[in-house]
């Protein structure tokens, strides 16, 4: 069976389902995601109603999501976000805050677990860019394979052991990855609504279970058709141009 696995969404429905389309094509029929259905992006109740309705996905909270269903402060957000997140409060209803405030911060589904940030402190939504951060995380991982997202980067973080002192390597720059029996994968499956790690295609990752390997692919999508939208949505400005950066 091949998964397909959804990260940081954001309210962009134009890569959306430029993935899905793809994914159908790779004969992908069942979905996971990693949270942040919302925020930033022009379409946040489309896109939550895609992964709660359509798909009727498993899916765990991201901060946006968090933020985005309470009404709380945004002073833990910096402007830009903080704007967007108010901005998407007033456009979804109760029961789709209800969904965002009810998901859990992570998920264990057999052989495999979702969060959004990191697996030790995952209330604390930490970014997880380097080997120490995810040494901390998969030491609480109990599963062969952790998908997660929060840093928009698609990083894959290999502990070629299961003790405390084995060692954790960083993989950047990778499209293809088969799983090693006794090992642990901590894996960020890159940005669906907006990607940073300067490729501006959209990203999401495939599990061949059957085959235990893990691909990452990029897609071109309509990002003039977003950023029209953004500015007639009165979204802050940040938020179309950076889309074309992948940034």
């Amino acid at each position: 069976m091949k998964l397909g696995i959804l990260g940081d969404i954001h309210g962009n429905l134009e890569a959306l389902q430029t993935v899905l389309a793809d994914a159908k094509e790779e004969g992908i029929n069942q979905f996971v995601s990693v949270g942040d259905l919302v925020g930033y992006g022009p379409n946040p109740k489309e896109c939550l109603e895609v992964i709660r309705d359509e798909l009727k996905c498993p899916c765990v909270k991201g901060n946006h999501d968090e933020l985005a269903s309470q009404d709380v402060s945004t002073m833990s957000f910096n402007p830009i976000a903080a704007e967007a997140i108010t901005w998407t409060r007033n456009q979804l209803d109760e029961d789709h805050k209800k969904y965002l405030r009810g998901l859990p911060m992570r998920r264990l589904l057999g052989d495999y677990e979702l969060v959004h940030a990191t697996l030790d402190m995952p209330k604390s939504w930490g970014y997880v860019f380097d080997r120490l951060a995810a040494a901390s995380s998969m030491n609480y991982q109990n599963t062969p394979v952790c998908f997660f997202g929060h840093t928009h980067v698609p990083m894959v973080f290999v502990k070629e052991g299961l003790t405390r002192e084995s060692p954790v390597r960083l993989e950047r720059n990778w499209s293809s990855l088969e799983l090693k029996p006794g090992w642990r994968y901590f894996i960020n499956v890159g940005s669906i609504g907006q990607p940073r790690d300067g490729n501006p295609k959209c990203a999401y990752v495939i599990f061949d279970m059957e085959k235990q390997v893990v691909t990452i692919k990029r897609l071109d999508y309509d990002i003039a058709a977003v950023q029209y939208k953004i500015r007639q949505a009165g979204l802050p400005e940040k938020l179309a141009t950076r889309l074309e950066h992948g940034k």
